[in-house]
């Protein structure tokens, strides 16, 4: 948490208690408003981070670690205003914020828990979040024909259907396109699997929803097969995606 050196001069410095460690930053380390917050550290046994350019300043010295950072001359014509030196604070924040989110391990998925709304959490969704599943899958047998594999694509919202081997594997898909390619030389009562793509596109579940966008885009499709080793256990839509706003 963040603590101004004025206000905690002024009844804040009770926020900081036993076990906490205070990383105080100061470019010159000899800043004046800092004093209560050095006594405060000192008198309670609390461990200080000094974050200066002064290698031998007040800070630095009163410091449990002191991070000293290089002298550079301001952006500022006048070498007063504080901007090269602000710069080189801001770094060295991103680098310790990035050696602790290592540390700690932080995956894209306690990010997306985090950050479940906009655009950064819409990239993190993955296809097991959207995905349809159990009764919603359009699937038929494999010895179903082809008015059967008609009659559940036009039930389910797809424009497809999966075709399943008896052991549940994803043997092939039947789709719109593939009906009125039959119907030109088949009868609506031949096997589906004599007109069924034998390699449908498919996506695990544990694939992002923006990988799943870029398959389909890629091979102009509007739907995707979830299976888990070879197993169908979901579908996913073009349309489901871009519905939790992946674009």
């Amino acid at each position: 948490m963040f603590l101004h050196p004025s206000e905690a001069s002024h009844g804040d410095l009770g926020v900081i208690t036993g076990g906490d460690i205070v990383l105080a930053l100061s470019w010159s380390g000899e800043t004046s408003e800092l004093a209560d917050i050095l006594n405060h550290c000192a008198r309670f046994g609390i461990k200080l981070i000094g974050v200066t350019a002064g290698r031998t300043s007040t800070l630095a010295r009163c410091s449990d670690l002191a991070m000293v950072l290089p002298q550079v001359q301001e952006a500022c014509p006048n070498d007063l205003a504080p901007t090269s030196s602000t710069t080189i604070q801001a770094c060295l924040g991103d680098a310790l914020a990035v050696a602790a989110l290592e540390r700690r391990r932080f995956s894209s998925d306690d990010f997306r828990v985090l950050h479940p709304r906009g655009q950064l959490g819409a990239r993190l969704v993955r296809v097991a979040d959207i995905m349809s599943t159990g009764h919603e899958i359009p699937e038929v047998a494999l010895n179903a024909s082809i008015a059967e594999a008609t009659l559940e694509m036009t039930t389910k919202r797809f424009g497809i259907t999966a075709v399943l081997d008896k052991d549940g594997g994803l043997a092939g898909a039947f789709s719109d396109g593939d009906l009125r390619r039959s119907l030109a030389s088949a009868s609506i009562n031949n096997p589906v699997k004599h007109h069924m793509s034998l390699q449908p596109f498919v996506v695990s579940a544990d694939a992002l929803a923006t990988e799943a966008l870029a398959v389909m885009n890629m091979n102009k499709i509007s739907q995707l097969f979830v299976c888990d080793n070879d197993q169908l256990i979901g579908i996913v839509h073009v349309h489901d995606v871009l519905r939790v706003g992946v674009a």
